[in-house]
């Protein structure tokens, strides 16, 4: 984490201190946090440079999750660029607050750790949290590796400050498999963010000499309408977010996409996934492709908003789609990840078969030889259901 550290250089760091040097890096102006593990080494070494001065931000301590991001709100609402992070309980006592952010339109940046949900109790990793909030009007990416997560720190702010969109980001970093893995990254220079992240100009901002009302009560003649701004406001997100992801990729070498393919052309059978497992799937998918079975696999990396057209192109000539994903949506047909792919394909003249697979709850390893397994298995047509939804390695 020292400042002498050259940006083409390689150095060790886990995903939270990649986090932390990110955050600064983008000169954010106010960081308000609450310790819950397994994020709190990020807002700990935050709280240590701050503390040792020369970074200009302002970090406040609070009492609760629920007082970190409404603190944010605040700092946002006055022009500020702020940060926080969470994870698991903590973002659900933040709940309430998230669609305030959203509705009064502050671009915060927000690292999740993700974290399985109490009860019973879990510390560690798996999409639970955020896919309780997912509706809440964020912007939202999953992260693959350390390194992503430090490159998306800027470019979410890039994102989430453009003026087509002025919506509220979260990162998110799977706990522990991310967080406190360590992984040799390359770091962008001061000045190469400085010439991509220009400092925040919010177009509104409270401001004694020039009023403005924020979050007025809107009855039924107004309320719509606020929420339609939102809704086309997200709907500036996918061009916006080529745009950025071109600048930065220009900028340090490192483009990124909101999906991922490998492998697809002539796939038979397509494992869909999320964050960190994303590449234990395209590893396992490159040794079967050696072996000439034809499998491939799709990582979704920006999940809201969804890229259906693009999800339901990419998939449509798989005989079976198998979504592999870490959390489980309570009496629905399929979880938060399939209910997006299955959306995504409804007007397609063709429909593959859809196996919903819940694995990875809680923190529980997905091993390569399993997903093997759930390759080679979905390769027989006698095992091929309709739209099913089965737990993964359960024991009886």
């Amino acid at each position: 984490m020292k400042s002498v550290i050259q940006a083409s250089e390689l150095v060790p760091m886990t995903g939270s201190e990649a986090v932390a040097k990110a955050a600064l890096q983008a000169k954010v102006n106010f960081i308000a946090a609450y310790p819950i593990t397994p994020q709190t080494i990020i807002v700990e070494r935050l709280s240590d440079l701050v503390a040792a001065g020369g970074t200009g931000a302002v970090f406040l301590n609070v009492e609760s999750e629920h007082s970190a991001i409404s603190a944010c709100v605040g700092a946002s609402l006055a022009g500020a660029r702020a940060f926080t992070a969470s994870s698991s309980q903590g973002l659900a006592l933040m709940h309430e607050v998230l669609y305030l952010t959203s509705g009064l339109r502050c671009p915060i940046v927000m690292a999740v750790a993700n974290r399985a949900l109490s009860a019973p109790l879990n510390i560690h990793g798996d999409h639970s949290d955020m896919m309780g909030s997912r509706d809440a009007g964020w912007i939202q990416y999953y992260v693959e590796s350390a390194q992503e997560a430090y490159d998306w720190t800027f470019q979410a702010y890039k994102i989430a400050e453009d003026e087509r969109v002025i919506l509220p980001f979260t990162v998110n970093i799977d706990g522990y498999v991310i967080t406190h893995s360590v992984e040799s990254m390359t770091l962008t220079s001061q000045e190469q963010v400085d010439t991509f992240l220009s400092p925040r100009k919010a177009p509104f901002r409270i401001q004694s000499a020039r009023p403005i009302t924020y979050g007025p009560v809107a009855l039924p003649d107004y309320y719509t309408e606020f929420k339609r701004q939102q809704h086309e406001a997200m709907l500036q997100v996918p061009p916006v977010f080529e745009e950025v992801t071109r600048q930065y990729g220009e900028l340090t070498g490192r483009r990124y996409a909101n999906l991922v393919p490998y492998a697809l052309e002539g796939a038979k059978v397509i494992i869909v996934s999320l964050g960190s497992v994303s590449g234990t799937v395209r590893w396992v998918t490159k040794n079967l492709r050696k072996q000439n079975l034809p499998v491939g696999c799709l990582r979704i990396g920006l999940f809201r908003p969804f890229p259906s057209e693009q999800v339901a192109h990419l998939l449509q000539d798989a005989e079976l789609i198998v979504v592999l994903e870490r959390a489980l949506s309570l009496g629905s047909k399929c979880g938060p990840l399939a209910s997006e792919v299955v959306s995504a394909l409804y007007n397609n003249s063709k429909q593959p078969k859809i196996l919903d697979l819940i694995g990875g709850l809680g923190g529980r390893d997905i091993p390569p030889e399993k997903i093997e397994q759930i390759f080679r298995a979905g390769l027989e047509p006698q095992t091929r259901p309709g739209l099913e939804l089965e737990f993964l390695g359960v024991r009886e």
